[in-house]
């Protein structure tokens, strides 16, 4: 898709206008202080400015078999979100914060149209951690840890990182996430290492390579190494003999040494 050449949903790309940092805070500070008639003038040009927004987005998706159309409906959607919730007094730009509430609704939409079967608890998990991701990031600007979203859900770390890869599919290093019509933002320039280059490399293979274990062999690792549990401790727990976790423990730590 080439998003300055493309008409979707009746739109000429190519005659979207992007507004400057300085203009969205006028306009948000309008949204939020305006009179009325301002409010929803401020709310059209906002949404306006930031078609383009939505199309960068949208591109990273544009191989999924999925309309763009529906796509870049379903992105504005996320981007009304943000702009409902975005507080301009934070020192912050407005991409950095809407990019990922767009990619959440496109997200959500994805998975409520993928035909791979998830137990509904899981989901009902994932979606709980959505919403409350969602939350958390409104309310301090930055990314919630694991940790931090298990605790507000009160639910193990693990079953949060369980049912979250359940639901989310892998991203490519070199997807786009934002372009400002000249210079693109691909998933690979947001990750970051203060020490040595390698290191975010090694964890992604590590990531990797436990996406390769089944739900079984992920919940017992997690059970083994994430909460301390010897092995006769998880075997009662999950119902089955001692040896039987030592083969499957085993088995695991084999398959991700293989991986990486």
């Amino acid at each position: 898709m080439q998003y300055g050449k493309v008409e979707i949903c009746g739109l000429d790309t190519s005659q979207l206008k992007v507004l400057s940092e300085e203009r969205k805070r006028e306009l948000m500070e309008l949204i939020r202080n305006g009179t009325p008639q301002q409010q929803k003038q401020a709310r059209d040009e906002m949404i306006q400015g930031n078609l383009r927004l939505v199309l960068s987005v949208i591109h990273r998706f544009r191989n999924r078999g999925e309309e763009l159309d529906d796509l870049f409906q379903v992105g504005v959607i996320g981007l009304m979100k943000a702009i409902n919730n975005f507080d301009p007094r934070l020192d912050v730009r407005f991409s950095t914060y809407g990019v990922p509430m767009i990619l959440g609704e496109l997200r959500r939409y994805l998975r409520d149209n993928n035909s791979i079967r998830v137990s509904r608890s899981m989901r009902d998990t994932a979606y709980r951690a959505m919403q409350i991701k969602e939350q958390l990031i409104a309310q301090t600007n930055r990314e919630p840890t694991v940790e931090e979203l298990a605790r507000e859900m009160g639910v193990p770390k693990e079953d949060v990182v369980l049912a979250l890869e359940a639901v989310v599919e892998p991203v490519s290093l070199y997807e786009p996430v934002f372009s400002d019509g000249a210079d693109t933002v691909y998933v690979m320039d947001q990750i970051s290492d203060a020490g040595d280059d390698s290191a975010w490399l090694e964890e992604l293979a590590v990531k990797d390579a436990i996406a390769s274990l089944s739900p079984r062999e992920k919940k017992i690792l997690g059970m083994r190494f994430f909460k301390g549990k010897t092995q006769m401790g998880v075997a009662e727990e999950i119902g089955i003999s001692q040896a039987q976790v030592s083969r499957i423990e085993k088995g695991a730590l084999q398959t991700i040494k293989k991986n990486l």
